[in-house]
């Protein structure tokens, strides 16, 4: 069979790669060394017309199956990995069949579990992580996707505002369903479990965790938060006609999780004057899609909160209640945002993501004003997070070239 590539590659240069050798032997002047997780296949990063992809050597009935499904997933907006195409029909040059290969989208700024935690590890940073391994796992629930292998492994995190966005990077044992059924959702958390615990253990075997950590208790900790968030999602309210403000409140709370609800399924419970209350969560992203319709920035969920509760800040002291919100956000953006941005040198921008950067540099301001016991403003927290805190912190989107290699393009 001839080499064929599926997919929407939309790189002519991906086609030109060295198909015929097995990933692991390809020239080092294709790769670019990124922080890799663990994985039972070969997995490497190579660049095309600058370009970062993720390439997995894997049989081709599990490429094309594992392609589809990260398709799946990005038709309905889960986080996970963009596919952009699988590679079959590839022969080394003496004649023997090799694997064939997924390439998916390098995530940008994304690190694995292990690069996050290099060091020793503190509780609250592992509780970060496991809080967003929960959003994304009961997000993948909620559209209906069975992992089959959750695991910190098998998930890239992003900086999301002081916590972290969680995205599937493997969809091997994955499958998607009209509605998971309760027996896989279980499986789904006791695998999880597994799974966690024997990480936490082995980061623990090689010193990497703090003392005061228990793996197991760890382990349980996220299967406990799993279901407080399933729960909360999912359960019924009962309220009596009067108290029809706590509905309006766990509207706000769900809203407060990143949790679009749509409609509500309300019915009488027999024989009594109560109602019971269902709200239909539709999506999560809530503050996402508020902040991508209102400027155009597209940001992670907390980053987007934190933004826009900037963007309210600004409209009260700019005394712009009553205007309206499409305007005042044209203003934020020009009189706050973009200065910001525009404001780190060049040379230091790939360090964060701007909605991250703008987002640290409204802490920084934050601490300084709290020393100074006044506001220090924006202009003078700015200069002062970039001299004292952005000049050493590392560079999450650098690709790290070995030497007499060409610098990635940006």
């Amino acid at each position: 069979m001839p080499l064929q590539m599926i997919g929407t590659p939309g790189d002519p240069d991906l086609i030109r790669l060295p198909w015929d050798i097995p990933l692991e032997k390809w020239p080092e002047h294709h790769f670019v060394a990124l922080p890799r997780g663990i994985s039972r296949h070969v997995v490497r990063f190579a660049r095309a017309s600058g370009r970062v992809y993720a390439i997995k050597e894997i049989s081709e009935r599990y490429a094309r199956r594992e392609y589809k499904l990260l398709w799946d997933l990005a038709r309905l907006d889960a986080p996970s990995v963009e596919p952009v195409a699988v590679v079959t029909g590839r022969t080394a040059a003496d004649g023997t069949e090799l694997d064939s290969a997924l390439i998916t989208r390098h995530l940008q700024f994304s690190l694995p579990y292990r690069a996050v935690l290099s060091g020793s590890v503190r509780p609250d940073t592992l509780t970060r992580l496991l809080d967003a391994l929960v959003v994304l796992l009961v997000r993948l629930h909620l559209t209906g996707f069975y992992w089959g292998d959750c695991s910190l492994s098998n998930t890239l995190f992003r900086r999301d505002a002081g916590e972290f966005a969680a995205y599937l990077v493997d969809a091997e044992t994955g499958e998607l369903h009209p509605m998971i059924s309760e027996g896989q959702r279980t499986h789904d958390i006791d695998v999880a479990h597994v799974n966690i615990y024997g990480e936490l253990l082995d980061l623990e075997a090689g010193e990497l965790l703090h003392p005061s950590i228990d793996p197991l208790a760890f382990a349980d900790q996220l299967v406990e938060r799993y279901e407080r968030l399933w729960n909360e999602l999912n359960s019924d309210e009962i309220i009596e006609d009067v108290d029809w403000h706590r509905v309006d409140q766990r509207i706000r709370r769900l809203n407060s999780l990143g949790f679009c609800v749509a409609e509500m399924m309300v019915r009488r419970k027999a024989g009594t004057g109560r109602l019971i209350v269902r709200p239909k969560v539709v999506d999560a992203g809530h503050h996402q899609r508020r902040l991508l319709r209102l400027t155009g920035l597209d940001a992670e969920e907390n980053q987007a909160r934190r933004l826009l509760n900037d963007l309210d800040a600004f409209r009260v002291s700019r005394g712009l209640r009553h205007e309206d919100e499409a305007i005042v956000a044209h203003h934020w953006l020009a009189e706050v945002f973009q200065p910001v941005v525009n404001g780190i040198p060049a040379e230091l921008r790939r360090k964060l993501e701007p909605a991250q950067l703008f987002h640290e540099v409204l802490d920084h301001r934050w601490f300084m004003s709290e020393a100074a016991g006044a506001d220090v403003g924006l202009e003078a927290a700015l200069r002062s997070y970039v001299e004292n805190v952005l000049v050493f912190k590392p560079d999450e989107n650098a690709v790290i070239i070995d030497s007499g290699a060409d610098p990635l393009s940006p």
